[in-house]
């Protein structure tokens, strides 16, 4: 894994000291991404430059440095990534006569490029990646993004000039870079707690989607070029679409019994599993004793004769404690295991660093735990494997369900008749946790006329119209929040198509891309290699899901490995106490940042709304913690990066 970091300012603009230099200082903050080696390459001729932080997994020589020039000297790339079949493109190219000087990833990337170009290279790759890639024939600068967003990369402009990081901190070491926070992405993240791309919290600063490309050409300068900032009208395109799965799979059903279905998934499921034990560093993996991890693990011990090292974190509160189930997978499998029992203290502890790690806004509260038990890992590995996707792909989160229930009672209701009795049936099936906000949400449930919009409207926190101290633009709709998805018939389906493209990336990978790479540790998904997602799309409905129980096809498979009594339990959130800590050990922390006084240090928000929220929920009347959560994650951020 690695940072990369880049800008295009165009010839005659800068020296080849300021472009080396301002390129290694973005660079240089990437530092926990890439700790082991780093790099500049720069073109004064065409004012480009571009910054590298290695943080070296696969070939660990000097011949894996980066930025990389091409054997042919066109092409010049930085990369962050695994290309984890590699080996067979190598072997590929080696009988076409291209020579190696390394054995690194990189190298074979750029080989492939030079060979039949990035076009044709990107569906032979399998693997997750970032790249930038600097075509000196051209003059031109392409962004790439794997399929599924595994690996983050942003872009923008500063000033006249086109710039691009892996993170956004390296943006603020750009001379010309102004920090101007836009508000409809506050409005997205008190909406989903997090901010979906192409949306990032800066104006002018936008994140490549996943399974797109960007071109950016340098071009004649002319007068009229002059005035237009490098790249402001270039836009992304895809190379690799969800939807494009989704109608292929739709095209070619899995035809194949249950069990064959089953055989399948174990077949791909192995291969991804190999490929991502690829390294030459320290390997593990995390475990919760859940089936998606669980059945990584098994996976991985059955390929190796020696324990893998595999880790988990437990905590003192029964509710949120996973470790036993754990340890329980551990012994069977015979893994060498390492558990940690975080005290409240030890987990309130990281949230300090959380702007620092997330860079921008970030609110899921699973954060923590994840920041804490990559930490722990790295003590041990610089690799470890998760389980993260299959509920995704599989159907495995307990909202699909508690929604589905709720769209079909909805639909029996003449002419949505609202009663208490009517409310009470709706809700009788759904956490108590939730309740008080469920029913709130309810109240828009006369309107709604799909289940799009159900998604839309009961799975979100604030809504802007309450949030936002003035009118302002939610994109979710154009993003596909409550859009109709005529592709699938099924709400489940839609829902979980949805989660794929916003939630998964935007949330989920990005809170274990942000917490592994804040301690150097590289974090690998192998339930997200892209066969298996186009798989997923190809099977009946009911091999995913059975009833009110999700990843049906995925439970079957675990339990040729480990007996089901071991893993049948309900799903247990990776999540902490904040609500109870509010009241309690973060109180004082909360209330210098909900203050009317912190609150108008930038206007953007309803202070009378939230202040209210923060009473009621002192008081022990509501549970407010989610929304609270968003709220104070935007105001911790905002003091510690726009008043600097």
């Amino acid at each position: 894994m690695c940072g990369i970091v880049g800008f295009l300012a165009g010839p005659e603009e800068h020296s080849s000291e300021h472009l080396t230099t301002v390129a290694g200082t973005m660079a240089d903050v990437l530092a926990t991404r890439g700790p082991d080696d780093s790099g500049v390459w720069s073109d004064v001729d065409s004012g480009v430059a571009l910054g590298h932080r290695r943080l070296a997994i696969l070939d660990l020589s000097e011949q894996g440095h980066q930025p990389m020039l091409s054997a042919c000297g066109r092409y010049v790339l930085v990369y962050n990534g695994e290309i984890y079949n590699f080996k067979e493109i190598r072997a590929e190219l080696k009988e076409l006569k291209v020579r190696f000087r390394g054995t690194s990833d990189t190298e074979v990337l750029l080989a492939a490029i030079s060979h039949w170009g990035l076009r044709d290279t990107l569906p032979k790759l399998r693997g997750m990646f970032a790249f930038a890639l600097w075509s000196r024939k051209e003059r031109k600068l392409t962004l790439v993004r794997d399929r599924i967003g595994i690996k983050p990369l942003y872009y923008g402009q500063a000033g006249n000039e086109f710039v691009f990081a892996s993170e956004l901190k390296a943006f603020h070491q750009h001379p010309r870079f102004k920090k101007e926070v836009n508000p409809s992405a506050v409005a997205l993240l008190m909406r989903h707690n997090y901010i979906p791309a192409p949306y990032s919290i800066y104006q002018g600063v936008k994140k490549l989607q996943p399974g797109m490309l960007l071109e950016i050409p340098l071009g004649e300068t002319t007068e009229e070029s002059c005035d237009q900032p490098i790249g402001s009208n270039c836009e992304p395109e895809a190379y690799w679409t969800l939807q494009e799965a989704i109608a292929n799979g739709k095209t070619n059903r899995f035809t194949g019994s249950y069990e064959e279905a089953v055989d399948q998934l174990d077949i791909l499921l192995k291969q991804a599993v190999d490929y991502r034990m690829l390294s030459d560093v320290p390997l593990g993996a995390f475990l919760s004793g859940g089936v998606d991890s669980s059945l990584i693990v098994a996976m991985m011990q059955k390929k190796h004769s020696q324990p893998i090292r595999t880790f988990t974190i437990g905590f003192t509160e029964h509710e949120y404690d996973e470790a036993p189930f754990a340890h329980r997978i551990s012994d069977y499998i015979g893994t060498a295991h390492t558990e940690l029992c975080v005290t409240p203290s030890e987990a309130r502890n990281i949230i300090p660093h959380l702007p620092e790690i997330y860079d921008e806004p970030f609110a899921d509260m699973s954060q923590i735990p994840t920041c804490l038990v990559s930490k722990l890992a790295r003590e041990y590995v610089t690799v470890s494997l998760s389980g993260d996707g299959g509920d995704e792909l599989f159907g495995g989160y307990h909202r699909y369900f508690h929604l589905d229930n709720i769209w079909n009672k909805l639909q029996k209701i003449p002419a949505r008749k609202w009663t208490s009795s009517v409310l009470d049936n709706l809700t009788s099936r759904v956490p108590h946790s939730i309740l008080p906000e469920l029913l709130q949400k309810l109240t828009f449930a006369a309107r709604i006329e799909s289940t799009e919009e159900l998604y839309a409207q009961l799975h979100r926190h604030w809504s802007p119209e309450e949030i936002m101290a003035q009118e302002t633009f939610d994109p979710s709709f154009e993003l596909g929040f409550g859009a109709p998805n005529p592709d699938l018939d099924l709400a489940k389906l839609k829902w979980m198509a949805l989660d794929t493209t916003t939630y998964l990336p935007d949330d989920i990978l990005t809170k274990v891309d942000r917490a592994s790479m804040s301690v150097s540790l590289e974090a690998r998904v192998p339930l997200l290699d892209h066969h298996i997602v186009e798989f997923a799309w190809t099977l009946p409905q009911h091999y995913r899901y059975q009833g009110d129980s999700g990843k049906r096809i995925l439970r079957s498979l675990l339990e040729r490995y480990i007996p089901a009594d071991m893993f049948d339990r309900p799903k247990v959130g990776f999540g902490i106490p904040i609500g109870e800590w509010l009241r309690g050990s973060l109180r004082d922390w909360a209330e210098d940042l909900l203050s009317e006084k912190s609150l108008n240090e930038h206007g953007l928000l309803n202070n009378a709304i939230i202040r209210s929220r923060w009473q009621e929920h002192c008081s022990g009347k509501q549970n407010s913690q989610y929304l609270l959560w968003d709220v104070l994650v935007f105001q911790q951020w905002y003091r510690a990066t726009m008043s600097t």
